[in-house]
């Protein structure tokens, strides 16, 4: 059984993007899931992307699913999905940073959520930070509007993929 990282009690730093999509829910969502890290994780000074993933168990469609994001300044997390409702949200927690956030989060827990909005989809993304003692004023405070911008720009690439997949599925045979 997967030990949470976050509590009711916890003092957490949360940042929060949405974007649309044309997409419907049962479309988007299992594109969203599995989505190629690296394609997505792409620097936004001052983070680093994802280069690449290590120790991925088989599918990341079940809870305890574990994997190990490979950071381009050679840092890594410990990556775990700690909930996952088809077709609606799956949420997933960081520990075990070997880059900077070791020394402002004990962790983090990531959610995504995919609502029904109109024929497409509302895709909202949450970022939850456990402040290391001392540290959540760095967390609310410079570091916030920093990892907004690079939450944003991953979910518009999550979402560009999302479409680019679905219109392939969509595209006519021509006649020939």
């Amino acid at each position: 059984m997967t030990t949470l990282l976050i509590g009711p009690d916890d003092r957490t730093v949360t940042i929060t993007v949405q974007q649309r999509t044309r997409v419907a829910p049962r479309d988007a969502f299992p594109v969203l899931v599995p989505i190629d890290l690296p394609t997505v994780f792409r620097p936004v000074a001052p983070f680093p992307g994802i280069s690449s993933v290590e120790n991925q168990t088989e599918s990341w469609d079940h809870v305890g699913a574990r994997r190990n994001p490979q950071f381009d300044d050679g840092s890594q997390a410990d990556e775990e999905l700690t909930e996952y409702v088809p077709d609606a949200s799956f949420a997933y927690q960081l520990t075990n940073f070997t880059n900077v956030l070791a020394r402002l989060a004990a962790g983090v827990r990531g959610e995504f959520n995919v609502n029904p909005d109109g024929d497409g989809t509302l895709i909202r993304w949450t970022y939850e930070f456990k402040p290391l003692p001392g540290r959540r004023w760095i967390l609310a405070g410079p570091f916030a509007p920093l990892w907004r911008r690079y939450m944003t720009a991953a979910l518009d690439r999550c979402v560009h993929v999302i479409e680019a997949q679905n219109s392939s599925r969509r595209m006519p045979l021509s006649a020939g």
